[in-house]
């Protein structure tokens, strides 16, 4: 695979459900969406900041561990 994202600590279950079902939808959205996908870099910082806009993940500790290895498109 050219990119995967990881994370760099045990992380949280829900959190990481919601942080990975926003990344795939924007990296990789239904054809009938009508909606462009993102470079893989972009979706992941928008899920990041979606997670992050809820109140009760809104600490580093639920979103921060996500990176991206590999080129970022």
């Amino acid at each position: 695979a050219p990119r995967v994202v990881c994370s760099l600590w045990k992380v949280d279950d829900d959190a990481t459900r919601a942080l990975m079902t926003r990344f795939y939808e924007l990296w990789n959205p239904k054809p009938s969406s009508g909606t462009a996908p993102l470079p893989a870099a972009e979706a992941l910082r928008q899920a990041q900041a979606f997670v992050r806009a809820q109140p009760r993940w809104k600490h580093p500790f639920y979103w921060a561990a996500w990176v991206l290895w590999g080129p970022p498109s």
